[in-house]
């Protein structure tokens, strides 16, 4: 039988309902949307603001065991940044088992959950045993991460990644043979996860390529055709001008930049995510923006790795669609990420309120058009059939508690510009995926044990 909720404040993509009547059947799809209630109906009361549950379209789970760790420097080095980041992540990922993967990423998915996230896009790169041997199964890593997923409740987008060289024109370094694959055995493996659908209701699968420093010409165009003979709908995600010297590097050995190249030979459109992008010329920026493809940013890792800052405002301005990730787990919060954000762009222009235009009606209000975006981004990367609470999409609710600190006295008007910009208490409380409640005030019922298996891990890997 479908279930009636009657919620105080409803999100809607033209504004809120007060109360709002939400419908949901025994798939977990929304069937009706209204402001009134039958006399008839029998309802069930969720108090607070009632938002979609947002898809993070960037997330490398396992870093999760790398948060707080890689926060010093050394006499060796006279510089940290993304470089020599990396090194310390390859030596943590060299001693990873298949147990640890699947219990660091139960924990990341749950916080993800916590803080209002309903889907994830997992670019997946992690598939061999340290030295690059193969396990018997060669989806074992890909299928500890469906099985996190499932443990947590979250939506999983999985992406295995195609990574075949250690740079342009380079073999892999020893440390990168866990992510190493040929084109064919790659497309094997997508096609081997689309079988493990069938027991996983909230499982896609689409494709990644890691960058074009690791897959050359003719391997992405082989890659590209290979997925969508496969699945010609699936998305296709890639890490992208992240840095100036990628650019450097790809531009030299390429003749173009990274994303005009990939405009001029793979045609981006809506089912690509260009991870990053931080560092687009104008000629890329307008390219990007007129393909339908989603920029894919993660604010606060590219702030943790001093990558730079990504020219939102003129992407945005050119109706360019983008959403957010949490990338190396530095943080899990949609809050802290949109936060980030639109912060940067105040440091950098030196005034308020930079996103929102008084044009825009519900975009007038900060909070609005950042999650709004986010969410519209979120969905399209990661096809999860959710993003909006409205007939025939994926039951994604989260409720966040009027009651908390952060909300307190606020009405659906400011509510997300409360949440984001209002303070740090987290209001989320209770968290629905495909009608099913995974977290019912502030609470998951495997929390204890996955808290559990995490510290187990972490301890052995860091003694």
């Amino acid at each position: 039988m479908p279930t009636i909720y009657e919620v105080e404040h409803l999100h809607q993509p033209s504004g809120w309902l007060s109360p709002g009547y939400l419908e949901i059947d025994d798939r977990g799809v929304i069937v009706r949307v209204s402001g009134h209630r039958a006399t008839s109906e029998e309802t069930q009361t969720l108090a607070g603001f009632g938002v979609p549950g947002l898809s993070n379209l960037h997330s490398h789970a396992f870093q999760r065991g790398l948060a707080g760790r890689t926060e010093h420097v050394t006499g060796e080095r006279a510089e940290a940044n993304l470089w020599t980041w990396r090194e310390q992540m390859y030596r943590f990922v060299d001693r990873l088992t298949p147990e640890d993967y699947e219990a660091i990423a139960s924990l990341a998915y749950l916080e993800m959950l916590q803080f209002g996230f309903t889907s994830v896009c997992e670019f997946h790169y992690v598939h061999h045993q340290s030295g690059g041997a193969r396990y018997d199964n060669p989806a074992e890593m890909s299928d500890r991460l469906i099985a996190a997923a499932d443990r947590a409740g979250l939506g999983l987008t999985i992406l295995p990644v195609l990574y075949a060289h250690g740079g342009i024109g380079k073999p892999p370094e020893k440390a990168q043979l866990r992510f190493v694959h040929g084109v064919d055995l790659y497309l094997a493996l997508i096609d081997t996860l689309r079988s493990r659908r069938d027991r996983c209701a909230t499982l896609h699968v689409g494709a990644a390529l890691h960058s074009l420093r690791a897959v050359a010409p003719d391997e992405v165009r082989a890659a590209v055709a290979g997925v969508y003979a496969i699945d010609p709908a699936a998305r296709l995600h890639i890490h992208v001008s992240e840095t100036t010297q990628e650019i450097t590097e790809v531009e030299a050995a390429l003749g173009a930049r990274p994303v005009q190249w990939l405009l001029d030979n793979v045609g981006l459109d809506g089912k690509w995510c260009l991870v990053h992008a931080t560092h687009l010329d104008a000629a890329e920026l307008a390219g990007a923006a007129a393909s339908a493809a989603v920029v894919g940013l993660c604010p606060l890792t590219e702030a943790n790795l001093g990558d730079g800052l990504f020219s939102l405002l003129d992407y945005h301005a050119a109706k360019g669609r983008w959403g957010i990730g949490t990338d190396s787990q530095c943080s899990t919060s949609i809050a802290a990420e949109l936060r980030m954000l639109e912060y940067g762009k105040r440091l950098e222009l030196r005034r308020r309120n930079v996103i929102a235009r008084p044009a825009d009606g519900l975009g007038s209000h900060s909070g609005r058009v950042l999650f709004d975006s986010a969410l519209a981004g979120g969905e399209q990367a990661s096809g999860q059939g959710g993003g909006a609470l409205v007939p025939g999409r994926r039951a994604d609710l989260v409720m966040l508690d009027g009651d908390r600190n952060v909300l307190l006295g606020h009405v659906p008007q400011t509510a997300l510009d409360a949440w984001i910009f209002g303070g740090t208490q987290n209001p989320v409380r209770d968290v629905m995926v495909a009608g099913k409640w995974v977290i019912r005030d502030g609470r998951h019922p495997k929390e204890p044990a996955i808290r559990e298996a995490y510290r187990d891990c972490i301890a052995c890997l860091t003694q």
